[in-house]
């Protein structure tokens, strides 16, 4: 592993872009009525969403706004948000080839900017200054946290078998090394934190903090819970480079052995909604 720091590239999420939709589950509409309520938004207004991925929150959250605009730095990435765009009939959306630390791109201002699972991969302060510029007066900085891969750990009754979330690790690990991949990089101690911080330098306040329950318990079939393991920057398509058929059909055996009928079980994880103000 070498010594140096962790630096984005463009292959973070290569070949991932195609699971996401598969292994990965949708933001619930619970979500976008609790943004709705705690912004009082009213159908007008801009929304962008920064590291929008295959649009799992621009698409639930667009049809709140007059219009909307979702960057990404993956075109694979993009072209799957615009696939999922078409199937739901969601047309009020700009899709961008962007970075967040190319902001503000011309793209004007924002009642609200979203990020869901993508602030951690970026030049944090950089990005949070160039943000609150972009931001009409009254607007919001609105943060998903959530895990929308795996679901809460436990040893409570299910239907199903839980996904073997350790084997997997240790099967990943098996053929990528003990140290987690991200790109062409190493994150030996995992993504950044103190985003309070950040936030708090780059001039917002707050935050105001929002649960969305869920904790409901969901059927997995083996399919699912593959591309879940492929969704990952850990375990993208391209770390495996000529390994990959190997590695898929060793995953494939470690989930059909552990599953019941071809099928897992989990329970969901609450989302947590956090909202700064410029």
């Amino acid at each position: 592993m070498p010594e140096t720091a962790w630096e984005w590239d463009e292959t973070l999420y290569a070949g991932s872009a195609s699971h996401y939709s598969v292994g990965r589950w949708d933001y619930p509409p619970e979500l976008a009525e609790a943004v709705d309520t705690a912004l009082d938004l009213d159908g007008t207004g801009r929304l962008l969403d920064v590291g929008c991925g295959p649009g799992s929150l621009t698409l639930l959250l667009a049809p709140l706004f007059e219009a909307a605009v979702g960057i990404d730095a993956d075109r694979d990435m993009l072209a799957e948000a615009q696939r999922r765009a078409g199937d739901v009939g969601v047309t009020n959306v700009e899709w961008r080839h962007l970075r967040a630390e190319d902001l503000p791109a011309d793209l004007g201002t924002f009642r609200v900017v979203t990020f869901a699972q993508s602030f951690h991969w970026m030049d944090r302060p950089l990005v949070a200054r160039r943000v609150r510029d972009m931001l009409a007066p009254d607007a919001a900085w609105v943060h998903v946290g959530a895990t929308t891969h795996q679901g809460v750990a436990g040893d409570d009754a299910l239907p199903y078998p839980r996904p073997p979330w350790r084997r997997i690790d240790e099967l990943v690990a098996s053929y990528l090394g003990p140290i987690r991949r991200a790109g062409q990089g190493w994150l030996p101690g995992g993504t950044a934190g103190g985003e309070e911080e950040v936030m708090r330098a780059a001039g917002f306040t707050g935050p105001t903090r929002i649960t969305v329950e869920q904790g409901m318990v969901v059927e997995r079939p083996v399919d699912e819970v593959a591309s879940a393991v492929f969704s990952l920057s850990s375990s993208a398509p391209h770390l495996f480079a000529d390994r990959l058929p190997a590695f898929e059909a060793d995953l494939r055996s470690l989930l059909t052995a552990a599953a019941r009928d071809g099928l897992f079980a989990e329970r969901r994880r609450d989302i947590e909604v956090v909202i700064w103000r410029p």
